[in-house]
């Protein structure tokens, strides 16, 4: 199961394991899926600068469009979460 089995495995921290998941969905454009994770990731520790900062230097290796896409959902998550 995804949550268990491989949220689980001890090769990654859940906070690495949720780096590498947006870092993911923001690469593929999967804007459905990014706010969940977004949250997931602020829940195992990933910082509001970070995931800033992680969109930030996707622009260079995904493009622009979906960097840009990604800021304004991550604005949205951190507004509800009172960040």
């Amino acid at each position: 199961m995804l949550f268990g089995d491989v949220w689980e495995d001890a090769a990654l921290s859940p906070r690495d394991r949720s780096l590498v998941t947006i870092a993911s969905l923001i690469s593929l454009y999967r804007t459905n899926e990014t706010p969940f994770h977004l949250r997931k990731a602020m829940e195992n520790g990933v910082t509001r600068e970070e995931i800033i900062g992680a969109i930030t230097h996707l622009a260079f290796y995904a493009g622009w469009p979906p960097a840009m896409t990604a800021l304004q959902i991550a604005r949205k998550v951190f507004e509800e979460a009172g960040q």
